[in-house]
């Protein structure tokens, strides 16, 4: 009996149930108000110029999904690249970078975008102890922007970002060169200066990195090795406290800076 009624109390409660979602109906869900493409695109503005980015930004996406067909979508676009990067939502940056360029191939607008886009790896980049992807990524970025629009208003600023990221990847490069030859490893460790020299020869590591070869090779005992790179960093930094030490290291086992010219690194930095 006791079991009976207890199946007949559930009954009794999903009956409820069911009654209560009739009474209320099926939920509806609520229906985005048009709001006319000329009127958000005018919200947006005014927005960022109160530097209400993340407003600006939601007012630009409800344009484009309203009105995807509006003489407003491709500002929004270059817009959204704008205010993301402001922001420093970068990946959102670079995507709607690479959105914009692929809608508007020929726009006049690319120049701007491409220097955007190079600017937001560029923000990113880390410390020489971390992976350097983002500083390769700038670099690629910003010679596009270099080689396709030299003449550009963003052109300057990209070539002066451009050697500070390749500060990076040398910076890098030395990093771990340092790393191999206090470990012993001189071979590895002269695989990573010899990038410097021959990659990165703009870049502020130069002189260290052919001390670092002249050390490398002596303790190798590849003498004409160590003599051609103090002699390259002789001729080209002659003042320079690194090519002092490489003399005074070659001086010890009474040599002297001598191109070999069977070196490869004979040609380097010469001018």
């Amino acid at each position: 009996m006791a079991k009976r009624m207890t199946r007949l109390a559930a009954v009794g409660v999903l009956i409820a149930l069911v009654s209560a979602c009739s009474m209320f109906g099926p939920t509806k869900l609520k229906e985005e108000a048009i709001v006319p493409a000329e009127t958000l695109y005018q919200q947006a503005l005014a927005d960022m110029d109160r530097q209400y980015y993340n407003t600006a930004i939601d007012n630009l996406k409800k344009l484009e999904r309203q009105h995807p067909n509006s003489e407003y979508n491709e500002k929004a676009k270059l817009m959204q690249v704008y205010a993301n990067y402001r922001i420093g939502k970068f990946s959102e940056a670079i995507l709607a970078a690479d959105r914009y360029m692929a809608l508007f191939p020929s726009s006049p607008e690319t120049p701007y975008v491409l220097f955007l886009k190079g600017t937001s790896y560029f923000a990113q980049i880390k410390d020489i102890t971390r992976d350097q992807q983002l500083s390769r990524n700038a670099i690629d970025t910003y010679t596009l922007l270099i080689a396709n629009y030299p003449k550009s208003d963003y052109a300057k600023d990209a070539r002066e970002k451009m050697v500070i990221a390749v500060d990076q990847l040398a910076g890098k490069e030395m990093s771990v060169g340092r790393y191999y030859a206090g470990n012993g490893q001189y071979t590895a460790a002269i695989n990573r200066f010899r990038m410097v020299v021959d990659d990165y020869q703009t870049s502020t590591h130069i002189e260290e990195a052919l001390f670092r070869l002249t050390e490398s090779n002596l303790a190798l005992g590849l003498t004409n090795e160590a003599q051609t790179a103090a002699a390259v960093l002789g001729h080209n930094y002659p003042s320079s406290e690194w090519y002092k030490k490489s003399l005074d290291l070659l001086q010890r086992v009474g040599l002297q800076p001598q191109l070999n010219r069977a070196s490869t690194l004979a040609a380097s930095l010469q001018g």
